[in-house]
């Protein structure tokens, strides 16, 4: 098999990564039956499983999709319109364009987190997260770090999931992009990267900060705020503005502009947007529960024999370290 990551006549692979849990299933035939076989994205689904479920998912997705329905295996490059599924009883990231598999550790398990936060982290604007039918809150941390790196969440309606915990966690973030019915995304993905002008800029986000009429977004955003984002990296601000613009269907930038000045919401979804701050001290909470729960405890008990302990804390763009 060959390694997609940049499919001929497309850009870098898209990685779509799919979160489901109770109530699941039904979700996943629904949204698999309307995907078409070409969109040359991969897709990742990773489920809640008993470690020692026998699951027949290759089989049964096999009959929703004509793409390729494969288990995931260790260092398995990802390739476009192939389907990947979590085996039962492993964990699952992604890392430079191959996925990689362990052994499913013990305690809280939060796969579809897991999964998405090194989708953010490797793939940054190229990852894509949809949370379907389940209970409890897998998936709500990893959607964030999607959102933060220019990704694209799209969350299952809460009316229409059989179990809307994970959608509605998931939507309580204030970090979703589009909230439909599993029969709706497909259309949905198409469209949003259907957009030419989004295309064009791929290349290049900065290239929107060089059109001349960010000069008038600036300007609205100071008179409002006082800030002056002129001088913000042309990056961060050409993929924040690109974004906002392609989730508003607008045709040009001039067409966005006169949004903002007439949509008092729109320009501060934007100006949030532009804000929207990558660190946090305890971003990785799964990992400061193990720190608080077993490793400081330990440290603690042998420090109290006369050991001397240390503690260094790192600074951080919230100043929680303090």
């Amino acid at each position: 098999m060959t390694v997609a990551s940049e499919p001929e006549g497309a850009g870098p692979l898209r990685v779509v990564g799919i979160g489901a849990s109770a109530g699941g299933l039904e979700a996943l035939e629904q949204l698999f039956r309307a995907m078409p076989e070409d969109t040359g994205m991969a897709f990742v689904v990773v489920q809640h499983l008993s470690p020692n479920f026998k699951s027949q998912m290759v089989e049964l997705m096999g009959r929703w999709t004509r793409m390729q329905v494969r288990e995931a295996e260790h260092e398995m490059p990802l390739a476009a319109n192939d389907v990947y599924l979590l085996p039962p009883n492993a964990e699952l990231i992604v890392s430079a364009g191959r996925l990689l598999l362990k052994e499913r550790s013990e305690g809280l398990a939060l796969p579809i987190d897991q999964f998405l936060r090194s989708c953010a982290r490797d793939l940054g604007d190229r990852s894509i997260a949809i949370i379907l039918s389940g209970t409890g809150s897998d998936g709500s941390r990893g959607i964030r770090e999607v959102h933060e790196a220019g990704g694209l969440v799209v969350v299952q309606s809460e009316e229409s999931a059989k179990f809307d915990g994970m959608p509605k966690s998931a939507i309580e973030t204030g970090m979703v992009d589009y909230v439909a019915s599993p029969r709706e995304i497909p259309a949905l993905l198409l469209k949003h990267f259907a957009d030419p002008k989004a295309a064009s800029l791929d290349a290049d986000p900065a290239d929107v900060v060089k059109l001349g009429g960010m000069r008038a977004v600036f300007a609205l955003l100071n008179e409002r705020y006082g800030i002056d984002f002129s001088s913000y990296k042309p990056g961060t601000i050409g993929r924040r503005t690109e974004r906002r613009l392609q989730l508003n269907k607008s045709d040009s930038l001039a067409e966005y502009i006169e949004r903002l000045r007439n949509d008092r919401g729109e320009l501060d979804a934007l100006y949030q947007d532009l804000l929207i701050g990558v660190t946090e001290f305890f971003r990785d909470s799964e990992a400061f529960e193990l720190l608080e729960l077993q490793i400081l405890p330990q440290l603690i008990t042998e420090s109290l024999s006369g050991k001397e302990l240390r503690v260094w804390a790192a600074g951080c763009a919230t100043g929680e370290e303090a």
